[in-house]
């Protein structure tokens, strides 16, 4: 058994939850061996223990004369109150960490299958044809279809680019930038709420929106983001702020500048979008300097997708402690490219995972991600050995923490962390004997076995159905406000169906 040592007069949680019976991948640093044992959490929604075999008896309660359904006890339809809180018996099935999407935009949710011929900017073009018209009430229920989305696949946290105040405007395939009319401040903040009221966790981030106004304008309207964000700074969900970068699309390398003080003065991370596409490469890669130039470099600077970087950009981000964010599936939807992930990992660069826009992963599935992220590896190195499953599953839920800065709290099954995690049943379809735990957990297994979803330790999905929350009125908003919206938006557009 594994505990936290306690400082004396430190109160110890009451155990309001233990699972049992289980194959646990707990993704833990140094515990690659699955264990068939038990996880015990407490009512701070933290995992209070977890350990092999069964739990003691202290633990585990009285659960003798519970009824199973569908071979487990469940939790919250399906319930079996005990003396020590409530048992999950989840009779041999598997229970890991819930997934951790590095690099996300949950506005997009109700844009699917839209720009289906297109590359980067002309999917923008066609996916933002109708939520480039949109409200502020309307991004808000579009961020709470994708958060309840995430929990219903099993993505337990979620770094979300926040939608701009600007629009984007594409110039040619390589090239394009944000501009227009700056639209309200609540454009930013419903986008926070929505992501809380969904109860996922997440760091919320967001634009300079550096192409209107002056660079102190800029930051005075960060400012009154990050002040507003303060108000939920002691709530569960909320991991952080961060800042989008926009090096990718200004016009000057004084932006680099700019984003380099609001990260110091703020104390946010920085994601820029950053060699995304494949197209006039000298153009983007020219940026890279800009960073170099303004100190950004280090640490809290993390690439998003960073697909056609040189060796010699990843040699010098590594060793300036910048880390990564891969989107496989976006990146073959809109034929990206494929990032040399080797060669950041064999760096020493931090490499985390996202399934990027809901509209361009289509169905945001972390196994297919992550499948998809191991073939197309092997198939462009033509080593099987490129990336294992269990590696793979490290970048999509501990190495994803890692590169966010939120691995104390989540990302991992160890006792301090928040008990988000997942259930999933390979009996149930049945993928067949379990020869290898990683090899079935992320090659065979899939949203049809993921079984139940917890979230600090509360069940949030229960056999692809979310619980805690009314999501068919949420759908049916979307529907309705979507439909209004395409009776505004323009013309046809490339790639629309």
């Amino acid at each position: 058994m594994r505990r936290r040592q306690r400082p004396w007069g430190e109160r110890v949680p009451a155990t309001t939850l233990t699972v049992t019976n289980a194959v646990l991948l707990t993704m833990a640093r140094g515990q690659r061996e699955p264990l068939r044992g038990w996880m015990t959490v407490g009512d701070d929604g933290r995992i209070t223990g977890i350990g092999a075999g069964q739990p003691p008896a202290d633990d585990a309660g009285a659960a003798a004369g519970a009824t199973r359904e569908g071979g487990a006890v469940g939790v919250a339809g399906g319930a079996v109150g005990v003396a020590g809180g409530a048992v999950l018996d989840v009779a041999g099935a598997f229970v890991a960490p819930g997934f951790v999407s590095a690099h996300s935009h949950l506005f997009t949710s109700a844009s699917r299958g839209l720009g289906l011929d297109q590359s980067l900017y002309g999917w923008i073009v066609a996916m933002t044809r109708h939520t480039g018209v949109a409200r502020p009430d309307d991004l808000y229920w579009f961020t709470l279809h994708g958060a309840l989305d995430f929990l219903n696949n099993g993505i337990t946290t979620a770094y979300d680019f926040t939608s701009n105040r600007l629009d984007f405007a594409a110039v040619s395939e390589g090239l394009g930038g944000f501009g227009g009319v700056l639209k309200p401040p609540e454009v930013a903040e419903v986008q926070l709420t929505a992501k809380v009221d969904a109860g996922v966790r997440f760091i919320n981030s967001v634009s300079l929106d550096q192409a209107v106004g002056t660079p102190s304008e800029a930051l005075d309207r960060l400012e009154a983001v990050v002040s507003f964000a303060q108000r939920y700074r002691d709530h569960p969900g909320m991991l952080g702020m961060a800042l989008s970068g926009a090096v990718q699309w200004a016009e000057s390398e004084s932006t680099a500048a700019l984003e380099v003080e609001a990260m110091r003065r703020f104390g946010l991370i920085n994601q820029p979008h950053f060699l995304e596409t494949p197209f006039e490469l000298d153009h983007q890669r020219a940026r890279f300097a800009w960073y170099r130039a303004a100190g950004a470099l280090g640490p809290d600077l993390v690439f998003g997708h960073f697909v056609h970087a040189t060796p010699a950009m990843i040699a010098e981000a590594a060793a300036a402690g910048c880390g990564m964010v891969w989107q496989p599936c976006s990146n073959g939807r809109l034929a990206s490219g494929v990032a040399d992930i080797p060669a950041c990992r064999a760096a020493g660069m931090r490499v985390g995972v996202g399934l990027d826009d809901q509209a361009c992963t289509d169905i945001s599935d972390p196994w297919q991600n992550m499948r998809m992220g191991i073939y197309v590896l092997r198939a462009v190195t033509h080593d099987p050995a490129s990336m294992a499953p269990a590696d793979m599953l490290e970048l999509h839920t501990l190495g994803s923490a890692t590169v966010l800065g939120i691995d104390g709290a989540v990302g991992s099954l160890e006792v301090g962390k928040y008990a988000d995690f997942v259930v999933v049943d390979p009996r149930r379809p049945d993928t067949g004997p379990v020869w290898d735990a990683y090899g079935t957990y992320v090659l065979a297994c899939g949203l049809r076995n993921l079984r139940r979803v917890y979230v600090g330790g509360q069940l949030v999905s229960l056999d692809a159905t979310i619980v805690h929350t009314d999501s068919e009125a949420v759908s049916d908003e979307v529907h309705r406000r979507m439909a209004t919206l395409a009776g505004q938006a323009p013309g046809p557009v490339p790639g629309d169906g």
